[in-house]
């Protein structure tokens, strides 16, 4: 089978463009032809995944290029005319690809893999900028709630015409998370299938061992709550002996962390890490006993819950989005509201200072990952549903 995936970005910049990169690879183990298009967004060729690639930007332009790229169509037009393929398979194209790619796919079989609210929210998180979820469509309120500014309102209320316009070349539509689909639906979106990401299958971590440690790993940005888990430690922190927490990842919130740290007098408790290659991730959190997802928006999934019950590990996620999906209450982990510090500490408390209810819910957790949320699972339903489109 020729397989042609379609997706924003030609550079790993996160957790889509690898599920991208993971798909392609794994459609070609299987033996089928599968190639994958992304707008280059970065002068250097060599930090491209893609196959094929057209004209992107993250320049100031980059809201007109959105709405209207047709350097983009020109390029598919003749990527479509030269590969054939037998499926078109679209992840994400409205923060570079423009709806304009739409017509192209109109005589083959195409889906397109919803990975996050982009397209019923222009800033694609439905939150608006205090914080709170968005229950209004996307229309005027965007810009009267201050969530775009007018520059960029303008060209994308024309891009979100355009794609309600044209979503029709679409066969099917995948959701990857039942809270997604929800969201999906609402809008007036449907019908919407789910489908689960899929996560490499890694080597369980060894018995648990003290201290008690946890283990974050995010973006360090507002809505992923790191914050929150900061303050639930330093309310524990005393009924925990020799509590650590390991943070990997960076962002715009790394100084602000390491002061809050100090503030709350548990900067020696917890280690910054930055961003690490994965593999050095893991050798880090094997000994963690616990890893929270204390994000404050609806993850559309969350990929780093199902890692950590691949790993072993027992999870402790916000009660919100996808990850509501991922982890079982009391089975896999515990379920906490988002921006709750006493629930979150509380939690914390019942699996820091049990390692067997640890060791237990992290055995659940890999059985329900080995099950649910391989990346062999993930690939193969994808082939299973591309066989009855057309």
């Amino acid at each position: 089978m020729k397989i042609l995936l379609i997706h924003d970005y030609a550079e790993l910049i996160g957790g889509a463009e690898v599920g991208a990169l993971t798909l392609r690879n794994g459609f070609r183990q299987r033996g089928h032809d599968a190639r994958l298009f992304a707008a280059r967004t970065q002068p250097n060729p060599k930090t491209s995944i893609a196959d094929y690639t057209c004209l992107g930007t993250t320049s100031r332009f980059r809201g007109l290029l959105q709405t209207v790229n047709p350097w983009a169509y020109w390029r598919l037009k003749q990527v479509l005319a030269d590969f054939q393929p037998d499926v078109v398979h679209v992840r994400m194209f409205l923060t570079q690809l423009s709806p304009l790619i739409l017509p192209l796919l109109q005589p083959i079989p195409s889906l397109y893999h919803v990975v996050w609210y982009r397209p019923i929210c222009p800033r694609g998180s439905k939150l608006l900028p205090n914080g709170t979820p968005c229950q209004t469509a996307a229309g005027l309120a965007c810009y009267q709630n201050r969530c775009l500014p007018l520059q960029d309102w303008l060209p994308l209320m024309g891009q979100m015409q355009l794609w309600q316009r044209w979503r029709s070349a679409f066969d099917c539509i995948v959701a990857n998370s039942y809270a997604v689909q929800q969201q999906l639906l609402a809008a007036g979106i449907s019908p919407v299938r789910v489908i689960w990401n899929g996560v490499p299958v890694l080597p369980a971590r060894p018995p648990l061992t003290a201290p008690p440690t946890i283990a974050v790993a995010a973006r360090l940005v507002p809505e992923k709550g790191v914050d929150v888990l900061l303050q639930a430690v330093a309310a524990i922190s005393d009924r925990i002996p020799n509590l650590q927490v390991l943070v990997a990842g960076h962002g715009p919130q790394f100084p602000a962390l390491q002061q809050l740290a100090h503030q709350l007098g548990i900067a020696n408790q917890v280690t910054l890490l930055g961003h690490l290659p994965r593999a050095q991730v893991e050798a880090h959190f094997a000994k963690a006993w616990v890893q929270v997802v204390p994000s404050r928006w609806a993850e559309p999934f969350g990929f780093v819950a199902p890692e950590a019950m691949m790993r072993g590990t027992a999870v402790i996620a916000s009660h919100t989005g996808g990850l509501a999906e991922i982890v079982q209450e009391g089975t896999t982990g515990f379920l906490v509201p988002p921006g709750d510090v006493d629930a979150l500490a509380d939690a914390l408390v019942r699996v820091l200072s049990d390692r067997t209810l640890a060791e237990r819910l992290g055995a659940h957790g890999r059985e329900r990952a080995l099950q649910h949320f391989s990346e062999s699972v993930w690939i193969d339903q994808f082939l299973q549903l591309y066989r009855t489109l057309g």
